[in-house]
């Protein structure tokens, strides 16, 4: 039973995407769906995004992050991963909360992806008016 006091679980999500985040003490390797972060996360800011909550915890090389994401795009993906993240924190160390929510790590974006309306292309666009 140990071992699985060890380990802790954050679910993360941003827009249509959910993030499964297990963290474990160790040397600060960090894998997305079993490949290398960096290899997942593209480019840098993403990267930066996506760890941030480990960064403002002083926390990069105390833990291995191992994540499961799926659903919606690479940006909402790398903010859904920081989610987890925090939220895994907060459960190893539940004095941690006052500094991730100051950084904004800890609250859920709620922004989604507005509606398509009937009668109009889109959600907010409308087909062209002709007076004549």
């Amino acid at each position: 039973m140990s071992a699985d006091t060890s380990v802790f679980l954050g679910t993360g999500r941003r827009k249509t995407s959910t993030a499964r985040v297990r963290i474990v003490a160790g040397t600060g390797q960090t894998t997305v769906n079993d490949r290398k972060f960096e290899s997942y996360f593209t480019h840098d800011n993403f990267v930066k995004r996506a760890l941030a909550p480990l960064v403002t915890a002083d926390s990069r090389e105390k833990f291995d992050v191992m994540v499961n994401v799926a659903g919606g795009g690479i940006s909402s993906q790398s903010g859904a991963v920081a989610h987890g993240i925090a939220r895994a924190l907060l459960k190893f160390n539940p004095e941690l909360r006052v500094t991730l929510k100051k950084a904004g790590h800890l609250t859920r974006d709620p922004r989604e992806k507005e509606r398509k309306k009937a009668g109009q292309p889109g959600a907010r666009k409308r087909f062209q008016f002709s007076k004549r």
